[in-house]
This record gives structure tokens, sequence and C-alpha cells, in this order.
């Protein structure tokens, strides 16, 4: 099923999202085994970090009288308050130490704008922004998409969106992901990848080995 032109995008496993990490995705850790065994039936994979500056828009600490996941009015649009995780340079920021994808093609960083978080791997949370993924992708000819990784709820599903909208076509390899599960937003998460056409597949079917 796999081809030379599909990419696998490997989402923010990192520390500061897994167990003892400052914004833990119950089990995020859990998926790691599976993602190693994932990326090297793949071609092509890129892995992607959140990477804040400290006093990030997006911490809640940065809000006087805010409490991690209350909200706020952002200049485009609710911004979710989050713990201060994934500060660049920090141990919390670093890939998890156990994730083994040596032939990975590209790492991207997102979400170091002080003012605007990232959730999408191919934009900002304006939805104009472009981290320039779409255009790295388009240039080397893939046409599909598969994404694993952290979470299931936010991050994977806003890059998924934004792949379906920039004209990839986007899989969800749902057993290698764990969400967050906030104010019902992996239900949320689901609807929205039925109601485009996103697919979830799991990585057995994939040729994956459980």
């Amino acid at each position: 099923m796999i081809s030379d032109a599909d990419v696998l995008i490997v989402t923010d496993i990192q520390n500061d999202f897994c167990t003892g990490g400052a914004l833990a995705v119950p089990g995020g850790e859990d998926v790691v085994p599976m993602v190693n065994r994932l990326a090297g039936g793949f071609s092509h994979v890129i892995l992607t970090q959140d990477w804040h500056p400290p006093g990030h828009l997006s911490f809640a600490s940065t809000h006087p009288g805010k409490r991690p996941f209350d909200t706020f009015d952002a200049p485009y649009g609710v911004q979710v308050l989050w713990p201060d995780h994934c500060v660049q340079g920090t141990k919390g920021a670093a890939l998890h130490w156990d994730l083994d994808v040596p032939k990975a093609e590209l790492i991207l960083r997102k979400g170091y704008r002080p003012s605007i978080d990232s959730y999408s791997v191919f934009f900002e949370n304006d939805h104009k922004t472009a981290t320039g993924l779409g255009g790295y992708l388009r240039e080397r000819g893939f046409a599909r998409v598969f994404l694993c990784g952290l979470a299931t709820d936010f991050c994977v599903r806003y890059s998924a969106e934004d792949a379906c909208t920039l004209g990839f076509e986007a899989w969800v390899i749902a057993d290698a992901c764990r969400g967050i599960d906030t104010g019902g937003s992996l239900a949320a998460a689901r609807e929205s990848f039925a109601r485009l056409g996103i697919r979830e597949i799991s990585a057995e079917a994939l040729g994956c080995p459980v």
C-alpha cells in the first residue's frame, strides 16, 4: 500500500508530551515502538517539534489569573492556554529518547513565534501563516500524507485538516496516536475526520506488526 509518493509525518513525540512531561498526553510514550517500526516501512519520513520561546502567548503563566486549559480570545481566535511546555532548548522539547527514526529527511519546528500558537504542521493557528511544509511536499512530489504521534485531537487533527485543504490525501494512523481529550476534543477530531474524508487506518493494515 505504501508508495514512494507517500510521506510519514511523526508529530511532536517529545518528552514534555510523555509521562513526566509538562503536558503529558496519557500513554504518549506508548506509541514510540510502533512509530519506530512504521518509520522503517516508509521511504520518506518527517519529524516535527513544538518549539516555543519562554513566555509564549499560549502559556497560562503568561496571563495573570489564568490557569492551564482556560481559554482566551487571541487576535486569531480562541486559544487554549497550556502549561509551559516544549520550551526551546530544554529537555522537555527534545524528541523522546526512545524515538529511533534515523532516516528522517526533515525536522520541522513550529510554534516558535511568541505571539501565535501552532498546532498544525502546515499553518500557525491563524490559518494563514504557513510553515512552508506544504510547498516542500509539493516540490518533492508527495501525494499522500500519513500522520501519527501526539496529540490526536490537536496537532495531528489540525495537520490532517490542513493537508486536505492543501490538496493532499490525508490518513491518520489511529493506533499510533494518543489524544489529550479536553472538553470533548477527541470526539470533535473524529467527527472532523469523518466530515472531511480523512481516513483512519491501523498500523497493522499498513504492514506494521503490532
